[in-house]
C-alpha cells in the first residue's frame, strides 16, 4: 500500500455548536449527514487513516478557536499528527503574529493559513496590505502559508479567492512557500499557469473528489507539474475512504502519484526550517 500524507484533517467541528452558514454547507453544498459536525473520537480517526495508508494527517487548529481535540491528538499521538494554523488576526497583525510564533515553537505546526473570503466581508483581496505582516512573518520563519483558492461553498464573496491576486504576492515575496488550498474552481487554467511561473507556489486539492478534478490539472500532473500538486482530504467533509482510493485510479504514473500522494507534502511541509530566535 503507498504511504499518504493527509494535509488537511477537521477534528474541531463536534467541539461547538456549528453556525448557521456552515450547517447550509453540511445540507445544501456537499449534503453530508447530520453526523458530518459529530465530536471526533482517537480511535475512529486512526482506524480510518490505518485502512488507507495514511502515515500522518494535519489538523486545522484555530487561534481565535482554539481546538482541544487537535491538540490533544497530536501530544497523544505525535507520530501521527501535526498541526496546521488557521486565524490570524490581520487587521491587529502584531500580537496575533507574536501568538503564531509562539504557537510554531511550541506546537508541531507544519503551515498557517488564510481565507480572503472568511474574514473582513471578502472585502480584502490577497494584494491587501492587511496581508503584508503575514506574509513576511511566514518568510521570516519559513513557515509554508496556504490561501483559500475557488470560489467557496459558503454563501460569502468568492471574487477575492481568485487565484491571480496571489501572481503579485509570489513576485513581491519569492521567499515566501505559499500553497493554494482548495482548488481553483473555476480558475484551475489561472492556478496552473501561476504554478508554472512560481518556484515557491504549490496547490493542494483538499474538498476536492479526485475524480472530478479536471483533465487540465491532471495532464499538468503528469507533466510540468510533477511537485507541484499536493493531497488533502478535508476530512470528514470529504472521507479519506472515499478520496484516497479516487486518487489511486486517476491516470497518473506511479512516480506521479506517489508525489501527489506524500513525497510533494513532506518536501513542502515537512522540510527544516531555520527560523530567527
Amino acid at each position: 500500500m503507498r504511504t499518504v500524507i493527509d494535509c488537511l484533517v477537521n477534528v474541531h467541528f463536534g467541539e461547538r455548536e456549528q453556525p448557521p452558514w456552515m450547517l447550509k454547507v453540511r445540507d445544501d453544498y456537499f449534503k453530508g449527514p447530520d453526523s458530518l459536525y459529530a465530536q471526533v473520537e482517537l480511535p475512529e480517526l486512526l482506524d480510518e487513516m490505518d485502512e488507507q495508508g495514511v502515515e500522518r494527517a494535519i489538523l486545522m487548529y484555530s487561534m481565535a478557536k482554539p481546538s482541544s481535540t487537535a491538540l490533544a491528538f497530536a501530544e497523544k499521538r505525535p507520530d501521527r499528527f501535526s498541526l496546521a494554523i488557521n486565524g490570524v488576526d490581520l487587521l491587529h497583525p502584531v500580537a496575533s503574529l507574536r501568538e503564531l510564533e509562539t504557537l510554531v515553537r511550541d506546537l508541531p505546526v507544519v503551515y498557517t493559513t488564510a481565507g480572503a473570503s472568511f474574514w473582513g466581508d471578502g472585502q480584502y483581496p490577497p494584494t491587501d496590505a492587511a496581508y503584508y505582516p503575514l506574509y513576511y512573518k511566514c518568510a521570516e520563519m519559513d513557515l509554508p502559508l496556504c490561501m483559500n483558492t475557488g470560489i467557496p461553498g459558503p454563501p460569502i464573496p468568492g471574487e477575492v479567492q481568485n487565484p491571480i491576486y496571489l501572481d503579485r504576492v509570489c513576485y513581491r515575496f519569492p521567499e515566501l512557500r505559499l500553497c493554494m488550498i482548495h482548488g481553483a474552481d473555476p480558475w484551475w487554467d489561472i492556478a496552473i499557469r501561476l504554478l508554472m511561473k512560481y518556484d515557491n507556489l504549490r496547490l493542494m486539492t483538499s474538498a476536492w473528489s479526485p475524480k472530478r478534478l479536471p483533465e487540465s490539472l491532471v495532464h499538468f500532473m503528469r507533466t510540468r507539474g510533477k511537485h507541484k500538486v499536493i493531497f488533502g482530504s478535508d476530512w470528514p467533509v470529504l472521507r479519506m475512504s472515499r478520496v484516497i482510493p479516487e486518487a489511486l485510479a486517476l491516470d497518473l504514473p506511479p512516480d506521479v502519484l506517489d508525489n501527489y500522494l506524500h513525497h510533494n507534502a513532506r518536501e513542502f511541509f515537512f522540510a527544516d526550517r531555520n527560523r530567527e530566535s
